[in-house]
C-alpha cells in the first residue's frame, strides 16, 4: 500500500513513525513534512502545503494513494476529506460538516448544550459592546475563544476584566487572529485537572486510545500564556476506570449519535480535552477533529496495534470488529520550544546534539518546527521537537527524557522542567 500522510510537525512524525511499522505499507508520502520524518523508513516528503488541497487530491490519484492521514486541522476544515472521497480516494479524517466540532467554537459549544454534553456555562457574540457588558458582569477568572481556527492562540483565560476587555478588543475589533475571532465565546472558567480522550471513530462505533495528559502553559507549574502544548505523558491516572466509562457513556456515544441525527456522521479521530472536577466529573473542555500534538507523541510510542490497519477499519465502518492494545509501559514526552515562543521567535538557529539520542532505545525524538540548513537541522517553528521516553512508571519515563532532551543544545530554547509531575504524585 502507499500511504499520504498530510502534515509536517511533531503529531504527523510520530504517525509516520506508527505507519512505517506496518506490514500493509510499502510506501509513505508525508507532505510537508520534516527533517525527522524524512529519516523515517518507507518516507518520501513530498513539497505540497497542508491547504493546497488540489495539489493534494492531484497527487494521490496520481500515485494510486491507497489511504491517506490527515495530521492538522485546517484541511479538514477545508473540505479535504469530502474532497477526496468524491474522487474515490479512501482518507481518514472527519467531513467538512463534522470538522465544525473543532473550526467553530460557537458550533461545538451549542452543539453540546443541544445534547446535554457536560461543560462549562457561555455565550456567544459578534457585538463587541455586548461582550464587553457581559464581562463586566462576570466573576473573573474567564475563558475567551476565537469562533474559528487560531492556530492554538484562540483561547485566552483572562484573570481580571481588564485582561478580558483587552482580549476582546484585540480579537474582534483589530483582528489579532487573521479574522478568527470577529465571534468571540465566553465561558466560566473551570477548575479541576485536565486530561486527553482521544477516540477513533467509524461513524457509529467509537474505540478509545490510551489516555494522555498535555500541558498547555509555557512555563513550570501551569504559568506563563497558552501554548500549542509543551509536553505530555500516557496514561494519564486522573482518568480512573469509573471517569472513563463516564466520558464513553456521557460525553463520547451523545456526541457520535448527536452527529448522525443532524446528519453529518463522525468519521476520523474525536479529540476530547476534558477538565476531571474534584467530585471526579468530567466536562468537555473543546474538541479537536485529530490527533492531539504532543499527546501523540507519547500515544504513538505506547501503541501496539496496527495504525494503517485501524484506519482502514474506520474508512469501512467496521471499528467494532476492532481491537486495540498498548504496552503497559508508560511515555512521556517533553517539548523543545524556541526562545520567545509562543510569542515572536527567532528561526534557522542551528540544533546541536541530536545524534547523541538516536542512541537511546527507548527514547524517540520526535521534530517538529525544524529545517535542513546548510546541511545541519535548524530551527523552523515555536515547538522545536518534541523528546519522548518509555518506562516502567511515569516517573522513569520522565528521567528518562529529561536524561536525553538535555543533551541537546539550541541557543535561547527552552523547556519545562515538571512534565508528568501530577502523575508521578498519583504514583
Amino acid at each position: 500500500m502507499k500511504i499520504l500522510i498530510i502534515g509536517g510537525g511533531g503529531r504527523e512524525h510520530a504517525i509516520a513513525y506508527k505507519v512505517a511499522q506496518s506490514s500493509l505499507v510499502d510506501q509513505i508520502f508525508v507532505s510537508p513534512g520534516n527533517p525527522g520524518i524524512a529519516d523515517e523508513e518507507k518516507v518520501e516528503l513530498i513539497n505540497l502545503a497542508i491547504d493546497d488541497l488540489d495539489g493534494l487530491l492531484a497527487f494521490a490519484l496520481k500515485e494510486e494513494i491507497s489511504l491517506t492521514i490527515v495530521g492538522p486541522e485546517k484541511p479538514l476544515v477545508m473540505g479535504i476529506t469530502d474532497l477526496f472521497e468524491q474522487n474515490g480516494l479512501k482518507i481518514f479524517g472527519p467531513s467538512q460538516k463534522a470538522a465544525q466540532l473543532e473550526g467553530s467554537k460557537s458550533f461545538s459549544k451549542d452543539f453540546l448544550a443541544k445534547y446535554k454534553i457536560p461543560t462549562a456555562k457561555y455565550r456567544t457574540f459578534d457585538d463587541i459592546d455586548e461582550a464587553i457588558d457581559y464581562i463586566n458582569s462576570k466573576r473573573m477568572p474567564i475563558v475567551i475563544k476565537a469562533d474559528g481556527l487560531a492556530a492554538g492562540k484562540g483561547v485566552i483565560i483572562a484573570n481580571t476584566k481588564k485582561e478580558a476587555r483587552e482580549t476582546v478588543f484585540q480579537m474582534m475589533d483589530c483582528g489579532s487572529l487573521d479574522g478568527a475571532g470577529r465571534r468571540v465565546v465566553i465561558e466560566d472558567f473551570l477548575t479541576g485537572e485536565e486530561a486527553s480522550f482521544i477516540v477513533m471513530v467509524d461513524g457509529k462505533n467509537a474505540l478509545p486510545f490510551a489516555t494522555s495528559q498535555d500541558h498547555k502553559r509555557a512555563f513550570n507549574n501551569d504559568t506563563g500564556p497558552n501554548t500549542g502544548g509543551m509536553g505530555a505523558y500516557s496514561p494519564a491516572p486522573v482518568v480512573t476506570p469509573e471517569i472513563h466509562q463516564k466520558v464513553m457513556d456521557k460525553i463520547v456515544y451523545p456526541t457520535i449519535n448527536g452527529m448522525i441525527e443532524q446528519g453529518n456522521p463522525y468519521k476520523g479521530i474525536l479529540y476530547v480535552g476534558l477538565m476531571i472536577t474534584a467530585q471526579g466529573r468530567p466536562k468537555v473542555i473543546e474538541f479537536n477533529c485529530r490527533f492531539g500534538d504532543p499527546e501523540t507523541q507519547p500515544i504513538m510510542m505506547r501503541l501496539e496495534s496496527d495504525l494503517v490497519e485501524l484506519c482502514l477499519l474506520a474508512c469501512e465502518g467496521n471499528l467494532d470488529k476492532a481491537e486495540i492494545n498498548f504496552t503497559t509501559q508508560a511515555a512521556l514526552g517533553v517539548v523543545l520550544a524556541s526562545g520567545g515562543y509562543p510569542d515572536s521567535y527567532e528561526k534557522n538557529i542551528p540544533i546541536v546534539g541530536l545524534d547523541y539520542i538516536f542512541r537511546a532505545t527507548d527514547t524517540k525524538v520526535f521534530q517538529a518546527g525544524t529545517v535542513f540548513m546548510r546541511g545541519i537541522v535548524s530551527t523552523n517553528g515555536g515547538r522545536i521537537l518534541c523528546v519522548t521516553s518509555l518506562g516502567d512508571t511515569v516517573k522513569e519515563a520522565q528521567t528518562q527524557a529529561y536524561k536525553q532532551i538535555r543533551k541537546i543544545s539550541c541557543k535561547g530554547s527552552f523547556f519545562r522542567s515538571d512534565i508528568g509531575n501530577r502523575a508521578i504524585e498519583r504514583e
